[in-house]
């Protein structure tokens, strides 16, 4: 049983990948893919080099026929007479006997369970008996049991590797597109490794969507341990994108996990050089592992949370806060552009003051002040001239539970965290609904503390909306993105968060801080509030230039608030990641490109040169057609 509120890593089996173990007291290791073509044993042997210089410990190379599979011989000895002892894992989709080869040459294969024996999704509705169901599953152990033998006698690991979006059609028709669907898909061929006592196996669940892909891993890690399995994990947010709000998306999902104590080995899916992926994972491997050995956070959970199926916990609405409104975002004062030049015009909802009063109050803007300005504030001239008492609110630290009454406000706000002594400011937020909790933390594990305290209100009955506040002192962007995702991961998951702070003590702008708010909020599709890119890192099944249409796609899309775009390389994932996208632009040979809408092809084998004002022209029309 996980506990939710001290960290530890989930105790696992290990697995034996060549020069390498992962799982058990192992590190969490690292790992990349290549983009190069396998046929290409120059260009694949360079690249895999700068991956493992850049600090990769595992590297994994598409394969998609046996020749390439065979070719793995060559680039294995190739970076070998370099002096590496790295693994490298080969990419089987749709064709088993190709994972066959490639077990002979690589020291880990990984297998796509939605398409190694089934044949490729088509979408199609159909019933299954429970004779046609289980004759499926016969199918699927008289094929893979072979592979696992030659697996054996070549000493070679194997990835169980499912993904949202490659799940077959009997998974789909039986369980739904659901995390129940994936995580069976999963078990199917864990059964068949326990019962053939082959143990050397690492197992990953991915999505381009965050929320599916964490209930998915907490719900297989749950059946694991209910059927005696304890398997290493490999963690990844498929599609997760490029550049910030790449970076954001894998360090919600992944770090969510991570926290935990769930993962294994990771890679964070970057549609950029292969290389760049590895520093990002590393930071969010060290941050994550500090938690270790922390004071220990005496919590108790509250009875009706569901860690597997986590749902909104349940809230009164305080002004625009709680109840079923999407999370609010606080910022600072200090200089917040408004309106943006980015492209979408977003800003927080709440400005924090402190005891600062501006010259202008910016129209509409709701401002959080400091309880002990707030009374002489409201009744100044100023305030009644321009209307404050509407989106003017104080807000009280935890040693002035006393004076809240003596304050009229619709809404407040009250800085607690786990440790206050809970008869008193239950008694405080009993009396005043009012109030909305502000959540803070200065513990090694504050995902931990954060869950404790809001644990502690929903035991008391408590429905006050809380605000999850985080504190840090960075200078590096990039570092304080990955922290604050990976941070408000679960707290997010949980159904815990009516509203997100972050603050910086460095010299990073408050532009910085407020939109990395809004794109955590929208890594963990709690908010929308701009174009989201649902782009995969390429491979060498990648037969167009993924990154210049991404750049292309991205430039005449960019204003067009809440729409999902998918840029797939190939057919692997990228109709079956559709459902979750609005249009998707997808390769279908030399370049070639096939246009969707969700999940139906409405263009097949476009040139990839129109392909663009094709996907554009589509979305226009579907505009213009709704009015």
């Amino acid at each position: 049983m996980t506990d939710i509120f001290n960290y530890s890593r989930r105790p696992s089996g290990v697995v034996h990948v060549g020069a390498i173990d992962i799982g058990g007291d192992n590190p969490v290791r690292i790992q990349s893919m290549t983009t190069t073509s396998t046929d290409d044993t120059e260009g694949s042997v360079a690249q895999a080099e700068r991956i493992i210089k850049a600090g990769g410990e595992l590297v994994r190379l598409t394969t998609q026929g046996t020749k390439e599979a065979e070719n793995l011989k060559n680039i294995n000895a190739g970076i070998r007479s370099h002096g590496f002892n790295t693994p490298l894992v080969a990419d089987v989709h749709f064709n088993p006997n190709v994972a066959d080869v490639a077990a002979r040459y690589a020291e880990k294969v990984r297998i796509n369970p939605g398409n190694y024996v089934d044949p490729a999704r088509k979408f199609i509705k159909r019933e299954y008996t429970d004779e046609e169901y289980a004759d499926e599953l016969r199918k699927i152990e008289e094929r893979f049991v072979p592979f696992l033998n030659i697996c054996k006698a070549n000493h070679t690991a194997i990835r169980i590797g499912v993904n949202h979006g490659s799940l077959s059609d009997r998974i789909r028709n039986r369980y739904g597109d659901t995390p129940e669907g994936i995580v069976e898909s999963c078990m199917e061929f864990l059964r068949i490794c326990k019962k053939q006592d082959f143990s050397d196996v690492v197992i990953s669940i991915k999505s381009s969507n965050t929320v599916v892909m964490v209930r998915s891993v907490r719900l297989l890690v749950t059946t694991m341990e209910h059927e005696d399995m304890h398997y290493p994990l490999h963690l990844g947010v498929t599609e997760a994108g490029e550049g910030e709000d790449g970076r954001i998306k894998s360090a919600v999902g992944i770090g969510a996990l991570l926290a935990d104590g769930i993962g294994d080995t990771i890679r964070v899916s970057l549609s950029e050089e292969p290389e760049e992926e590895i520093p990002v994972a590393r930071r969010l491997v060290e941050y994550i592992g500090r938690k270790a050995g922390h004071l220990l956070i005496p919590a108790e959970a509250y009875g009706g949370f569901d860690w597997v199926h986590p749902e909104r916990r349940l809230t009164q609405a305080v002004g625009n806060i709680g109840g079923e409104n999407v999370p609010v975002v606080i910022g600072n004062l200090s200089p917040i552009p408004s309106p943006k030049a980015r492209g979408v015009p977003v800003k927080a909802d709440y400005v924090y003051l402190g005891s600062d009063v501006p010259e202008e109050f910016e129209e509409g803007q709701r401002y959080i002040v400091d309880f002990n300005v707030y009374a002489d504030l409201i009744r100044s001239p100023k305030a009644q001239e321009e209307h404050l008492a509407e989106r003017l609110f104080p807000i009280f630290p935890v040693t002035a539970m006393p004076f809240m009454a003596q304050v009229h406000s619709p809404l407040k706000f009250l800085v607690l965290q786990f440790g206050t002594p809970a008869d008193e400011y239950i008694a405080c937020l009993r009396q005043h609904p009012e109030t909305v909790v502000v959540c803070t933390s200065n513990h090694r594990n504050r995902l931990g503390d954060q869950r404790a305290l809001v644990h502690e209100m929903m035991i008391a009955g408590l429905q006050n909306p809380v605000v999850m506040a985080q504190m840090y002192r960075l200078n590096d962007k990039e570092q304080f993105q990955l922290e604050s995702a990976a941070d408000m991961g679960a707290l997010m998951i949980d159904g815990l968060t009516d509203g997100i702070w972050l603050m910086n003590d460095g010299n990073l702008g408050a532009d910085v801080i407020e939109d990395t708010s809004f794109g955590i909020l929208q890594a963990a599709r709690l908010r929308t509030s701009k174009t989201e890119y649902i782009s995969c890192p390429g491979c060498g099944r990648t037969l167009y230039d993924l990154r210049e249409t991404i750049a292309r796609i991205k430039a005449a899309t960019a204003d067009m608030k809440g729409l999902k775009i998918g840029i797939m390389g190939c057919i692997v994932n990228g109709p079956g990641e559709m459902a979750d996208a609005d249009y998707g632009y997808v390769g279908a040979g030399v370049n070639r490109v096939s246009l969707y809408r969700k999940q139906v092809c409405v263009e097949k084998n476009i040139p990839q040169e129109v392909a663009v004002e094709h996907l554009l022209a589509l979305i226009r029309k579907d505009r213009e057609a709704a009015g």
